[in-house]
C-alpha cells in the first residue's frame, strides 16, 4: 500500500461519522469516500460531505481499505462482496453481519473485526495475555441491563435520549447483540459456550464470577465464551486465565490474588474512537485481529417474543419485538434461520412463542446472505 492509505467507509451513522472523523485526523490515513444510502442532497450536516457516494462502484474504484458499519447484515454483505472481489482488506464493526456472512468471506479473502466493540477489544486484550503466558478460560462481556421483551415506548425513549437507531437500542436491551457478540468471539477465537443462551450470571464481583465460569470451563474441558450481568461493573471485558504456578507468588504480589484463576479487566470499549488501531494494524502487516472463522461452530438463533402467525412479516429480526438472538450450536440446530437472515420475511406457519424459528417456519427472500450462510453451513438449497 501506499504512505497514506486512502480508507473507504460503509455508513453514516453515530459509528460511521465517528470513523471518518478519526481517519480524517491520521497523517497516513486519508478519508476517501464514504458510501451511503440517505439522499446526499439532504445531508448538509454531514463533516465531509464531498466524500459521500450512493455508488459501491465508486466506493470501491477509490479506495485501498474498506470500513464496513453500516448495521445491515443483508447490504453490507453485498457492499464487502464486492470490495472482497477488488482484493480490498475489509474491516468491520459489524458482528451482525460476521456471525451471519463473515466465514463465507474468511473464505475469499481478508475480513477482520475491528477494536471498539466488545468482541474486537476481547480479540486485542487476548493476545495481551497470550503474550503475558496466561491461558484463557473466559471470555467475558459486561453487561449492565437486561429485558428480553422490552416493550416499544421504553425503547422508543432511550432510542432518542441516546440518539441510537431504535432496533438498535432494542437489541441491546432484550441480549441479541451480546448473544452475537460472545457468538463471534467464541467462532474466532476457538472457544465454545456452556450452555445454548449462555449462562450470563449475576454478578457483583467480577473475580470471583469469573473464578466460577473458569471452574465451569475446566470441567467442560474447553475455553467459553460468556457474559455477566454486572450493573456496578464498567462497561468493558475481561478475560478470566490461568496461569504456570510458578509465577503464583509473583501474581499474588501484583495484586492478582491467590489464584489459580486471574481475571483481567479492560474497564472500557470506545466503539468508534478504536477502530483506527485495526486499520493501522492491517496496512502495517498485522494480519486478522478477529473474524467468524471459516468453519464456525455457533451461530445466533431467531427465538420467537410473542406466537407469530402464519402471513405475518417480520421486517427485520434483529432488534424487533417479534424474536431476540440467543447463542445455539449449529450441530444440533442445523435448520434454524440466524436472525441476522430475517429482514422482509414472511412466516409460513405459526411458530410458538419461545420457539426457534427454522427454515421450514418462514419464506426468506433471495439474497447472497441467504446463498453465504447456506454455503458456509454445507446446506442444500431451501424452497425460498
Amino acid at each position: 500500500m501506499n504512505n497514506i492509505t486512502r480508507v473507504g467507509i460503509v455508513g453514516t451513522g453515530l459509528i460511521g461519522k465517528g470513523i471518518a472523523l478519526e481517519v480524517e485526523k491520521q497523517s497516513e490515513l486519508k478519508l476517501s469516500t464514504v458510501l451511503t444510502r440517505r439522499d446526499i442532497s439532504t445531508m448538509n450536516e454531514y463533516p465531509f460531505r464531498e466524500a459521500l457516494t450512493n455508488s459501491v462502484d465508486e466506493l470501491i474504484g477509490n479506495c485501498e481499505l474498506v470500513v464496513e458499519c453500516s448495521g445491515d447484515v443483508i447490504y453490507g454483505t453485498e457492499v464487502i462482496d464486492q470490495a472482497i472481489k477488488a482484493s480490498l482488506p475489509v474491516v468491520t464493526m459489524n458482528a451482525e453481519l460476521q456471525v451471519t456472512t463473515g466465514s463465507y468471506f474468511a473464505k475469499r479473502g481478508f475480513i477482520t473485526e475491528a477494536e471498539g466493540d466488545q468482541p474486537g477489544c476481547l480479540a486485542s486484550l487476548h493476545e495481551n495475555v497470550l503474550e503475558m503466558g496466561f491461558k484463557p478460560l473466559v471470555y467475558g462481556n459486561i453487561k449492565g441491563f437486561l429485558k428480553l421483551d422490552p416493550v416499544l415506548e421504553d425503547m422508543e425513549y432511550f432510542s432518542k435520549r441516546n440518539g441510537v437507531r431504535l432496533d438498535m437500542t432494542t437489541s441491546f436491551t432484550d441480549g441479541t447483540k451480546v448473544q452475537v457478540e460472545q457468538v463471534l468471539v467464541a467462532n474466532g477465537l476457538g472457544a465454545g459456550i456452556a450452555v445454548e443462551g449462555l449462562l450470563a450470571p449475576s454478578s457483583d464481583d467480577l473475580n470471583e464470577t469469573g473464578a466460577e465460569l473458569a471452574e465451569e470451563a475446566n470441567r467442560l474441558g474447553y475455553p467459553i465464551s460468556e457474559f455477566v450481568l454486572a450493573p456496578k461493573a464498567p462497561p468493558g471485558v475481561f478475560i478470566t486465565a490461568e496461569h504456570d504456578s510458578r509465577q503464583k507468588d509473583a501474581l499474588r504480589y501484583f495484586k492478582m490474588g491467590d489464584g489459580p484463576y486471574y481475571t483481567i479487566l479492560q474497564n472500557f470499549h470506545l466503539c468508534h474512537l478504536e477502530v483506527v488501531k485495526t486499520i493501522k494494524r492491517v496496512i502495517n502487516g498485522g494480519g486478522v485481529l478477529l473474524n467468524n472463522g471459516e468453519d464456525p461452530t455457533l451461530s445466533v438463533a431467531a427465538i420467537t417474543k410473542r406466537t407469530l402467525q402464519p402471513g405475518e412479516k417480520v421486517d427485520k429480526g434483529i432488534g424487533s419485538f417479534q424474536v431476540r438472538g440467543e447463542a445455539v450450536r449449529l450441530a444440533t440446530n442445523k435448520n434454524h434461520v440466524p436472525i441476522g437472515l430475517l429482514v422482509n420475511a414472511v412466516m409460513k406457519r405459526q411458530v410458538e412463542e419461545g420457539e426457534i424459528v427454522t427454515f421450514d417456519d418462514v419464506e426468506l427472500p433471495e439474497s447472497l446472505a441467504l446463498t453465504a450462510w447456506l454455503e458456509t453451513t454445507n446446506k442444500a438449497p431451501v424452497n425460498i
